[in-house]
């Protein structure tokens, strides 16, 4: 088949979040200038740079999360294990303004050591940022979409002792939880390895 995304794919659910899929999921902790503390996971989330260490996420609309980080300039990525995803996903939860996810989803806080968020004690993972700028991109016809596109460069890596295996991460103990299309999820749980070719020593 083939489909104009303006014009409707003529399907029961839309394809685009599982065809762009599995995507990492960035769970966001942020604070606002009031000190109020909000958790939210986003898959609209990936990094695009190593030197600085850059990462993104991306709200479809202006959340707390996107609104507390462009308060405060600060935010941390926190990794999604398989054995918090459903704690993630309580997080996830449309609650009120100043509602805690940490307390709604009965997790543990723990400090960060160089942005005022604090992060998620238990997971594997967790990258302190700090904004270098916020987006709002626009469509084709040059009018404003509901994305807000916060980048962070991150200042500092927390990670947990128990997910290093000969010093690396090792993505399959921890079982990184991404998100494919629909309500559908996806976790690591094997892994395979190629080299980068070398052109002419093939």
């Amino acid at each position: 088949m083939f489909y104009e995304p303006t014009k409707g794919h003529g399907l029961p659910h839309d394809p685009s979040k599982a065809i762009v899929a599995p995507r990492p999921i960035g769970w966001i902790s942020t604070l606002n200038r009031e000190g109020k503390i909000n958790l939210a996971p986003y898959s609209f989330f990936n990094a695009f740079s190593t030197r600085p260490f850059l990462v993104w996420f991306s709200s479809e609309g202006q959340k707390d999360s996107a609104s507390f980080a462009e308060e405060t300039g600060e935010f941390v990525a926190n990794l999604v294990s398989r054995e918090l995803a459903e704690k993630m996903n309580r997080t996830a939860v449309d609650a009120p303004r100043g509602v805690s996810e940490f307390d709604y989803a009965d997790l543990a806080m723990a400090p960060s050591r160089l942005v005022a968020p604090p992060r998620v004690a238990a997971a594997p993972a967790a990258l302190e940022c700090r904004v270098t700028e916020i987006l709002r991109p626009r469509a084709l016809d040059g009018t404003q979409t509901s994305a807000v596109v916060v980048a962070g460069e991150v200042v500092g890596v927390h990670i947990d002792d128990a997910f290093l295996n000969d010093g690396r991460f090792d993505i399959v103990r921890a079982g990184n939880v991404g998100r494919l299309g629909y309500m559908d999820y996806s976790s690591i749980s094997d892994i395979f390895s190629m080299r980068r070719p070398r052109w002419g020593k093939d």
